[in-house]
């Protein structure tokens, strides 16, 4: 007997941030892979009439134009926790499922917070860069003070699950802990803020661990990095659409704000030459998941999403 074909869907772009994501695809589907195609929605017009499945990423997401040139399309399974890439109205629009992969990333990206906290805070990559240039022993007067960590007060955008792992460890670090959501939460144990600059005029760190989107955009302005103030450190690893960085810049290089963390960009991959010659900050590539443990539980989620709509026309982790 023939081996039964093995369903076709639709690539939007390399799953490259593991080792294990892409062939765990191809080893349970056909993938058509659109990346490929110099015109994409053509491709999809000439190929794609009858497939219903897509897998993508919370980078490339996941148009208006793509869903509408597939018309039998009816899942969008993502690989990353994010969404705002994706037209989740045109999807709802068109009656089509959307997953992300959330939970499996909750713990590392609340540790790559907490790394940029400290990092920012002890001043460690600066650190590393005056042992490695032969400063040490080298210059007149010792390597610059940094901050204490424990004991602070740590204000917190966004209380979901990436939130709370980032809350409950500072529980850990003695910390006095506030959040800022869209409302109020009973079943924790912090203070709710109502005021997001009132959060920020409060803490010592503020940590943005909230959505993006068009409701987040520029949600952290000019007001809420002054009144987080001259001693306040900023850590990022949400989306880097929430902070306004003309702003950060423009308060980091006047000394209005100690210090900043940043695992994501307003434009990603292009950093502003601004922040990356800012001796206070310290930069990452959008890699708080990035861990061989965590990105291969994303892959697997994203396979469980796809296979459980084949099977049953459902997602497991729907948006």
């Amino acid at each position: 007997m023939a081996p039964a074909s093995k369903p076709r869907i639709v690539q939007i772009g390399p799953l490259s941030g593991s080792p294990v994501a892409q062939p765990l695809i191809d080893a349970h589907f056909e993938p058509f892979r659109l990346w490929e195609e110099a015109d994409p929605i053509a491709a999809l017009q000439r190929e794609a009439s009858s497939i219903t499945a897509i897998v993508t990423t919370a980078n490339y997401g996941c148009t208006r134009q793509i869903i509408e040139a597939m018309p039998a399309l009816k899942a969008i399974c993502s690989w990353g926790v994010g969404y705002d890439s994706i037209d989740i109205a045109a999807a709802r629009e068109h009656g089509v499922l959307v997953s992300n992969t959330p939970d499996v990333l909750t713990d590392c990206v609340a540790d790559t917070a907490w790394g940029l906290m400290i990092a920012a805070s002890r001043r460690i990559a600066q650190g590393d860069r005056f042992v490695r240039e032969g400063h040490w022993g080298q210059v007149h007067g010792s390597f610059p003070l940094g901050n204490r960590v424990s004991g602070k007060k740590l204000g917190i955008l966004g209380l979901g699950r990436i939130g709370e792992a980032i809350a409950r460890r500072g529980q850990g670090f003695d910390m006095e802990i506030r959040y800022h959501n869209r409302h109020a939460r009973n079943d924790v144990p912090w203070t709710y803020a109502d005021s997001l600059t009132a959060l920020a005029a409060w803490a010592d760190f503020l940590v943005i661990a909230t959505v993006g989107g068009a409701g987040t955009h520029h949600l952290v302005n000019a007001p809420v990095l002054e009144a987080l103030g001259p001693d306040g450190i900023l850590v990022n690893i949400s989306r880097g659409s929430v902070i306004d960085e003309t702003a950060l810049i423009q308060t980091l290089q006047q000394g209005k704000l100690r210090s900043a963390g940043l695992d994501v960009f307003e434009h990603e991959p292009q950093v502003p030459d601004a922040l990356r010659t800012l001796d206070n900050v310290v930069l990452l590539p959008h890699i708080a998941s990035a861990t061989h443990e965590t990105r291969a539980a994303m892959a697997e989620l994203v396979l469980h999403n796809l296979q459980a709509f084949f099977e049953t026309g459902k997602v497991l982790t729907p948006v």
